[in-house]
């Protein structure tokens, strides 16, 4: 038996697509949790009348450690509310994938379900970059893990202090515990809107600049990159930049350490 945990912040537009795919599928999951941010719009109304469990949330990683404690089950699924199962057998396919590779952590390839060329393009990048850290360095998107109950609890969940790529740092922990892969089953559908919406170049440059800060300084826990949770007019803004100089410094000092001429012409 598995759960569904959804995290979510004014979702009504997305999450009654999601909803309906997972009623469809062919392996049916114990439970569904949704993890509601305090909505103004209906998105806890569709959680009910689609039989889902709504249980309060907050920013992705208090909302997905508050569901996997509500949830009964040895197995723990996280999807974000805009993407979308590619095949009526998506749960059955990958959780035998998983079982039958001996996985104990795991996530798929993405596939644009929407946008341009562009998008595509920058998502298959995206899968190859996964696939070649898979074993060195586990990377996840928060949209889609899998993970045993065991393990998640064993690493106290999501870091709730980590502002970006909290996903990343999770599975990274967890691979200490358990055997990560990246399932080749399916893709999994998600929605562009965040490039949509930040723009391509700034999206990519972000995660980029934050792939870096956590090879160098490690996860990051402040605000630097200023997350948005949710993308309609009440979308929830970090605010704490007091720590971005202090951030931006240390980075800094540290990618010009092992280059002894950038010091000197610092210096000069």
């Amino acid at each position: 038996m598995f759960s569904i945990i959804i995290p979510t912040y004014n979702e009504e537009q997305y999450l009654p697509l999601l909803l309906k795919d997972i009623k469809e599928q062919t392996r049916q999951p114990h439970e569904i949790i949704v993890a509601d941010a305090h909505s103004t719009d209906r998105t806890r109304e569709i959680a009910h009348m689609n039989g889902a469990r709504v249980v309060e949330g907050g920013l992705p990683s208090a909302g997905r450690n508050a569901g996997a404690a509500a949830a009964r089950t040895k197995t723990l699924i996280f999807f974000d509310a805009d993407v979308r199962l590619p095949s009526s057998t998506y749960l059955e396919d990958t959780i035998d994938e998983m079982n039958k590779r001996h996985l104990d952590i795991a996530t798929c390839d993405i596939k644009a379900s929407d946008g341009q060329m562009i998008d595509a393009l920058l998502y298959k990048a995206y899968n190859g970059y996964t696939r070649l850290t898979e074993k060195l360095k586990p990377h996840a998107p928060g949209f889609c893990i899998f993970i045993t109950r065991e393990i998640h609890e064993k690493i106290s969940g999501f870091d709730e202090e980590v502002k970006l790529a909290e996903d990343h740092d999770y599975v990274q922990r967890a691979a200490h515990y358990g055997s990560f892969g990246v399932l080749r089953s399916w893709p999994i559908l998600t929605s562009t809107r965040r490039m949509q919406k930040d723009g391509r170049l700034k999206t990519v440059a972000k995660y980029a600049a934050c792939e870096l800060h956590m090879s160098t300084l490690g996860s990051v826990k402040h605000d630097l990159f200023n997350y948005r949770f949710g993308y309609g007019k009440h979308a929830e803004k970090s605010t704490r930049f007091k720590k971005l100089k202090e951030s931006r410094g240390r980075l800094k000092r540290r990618l010009k350490k092992p280059f002894g001429f950038l010091k000197k012409k610092e210096d000069s």
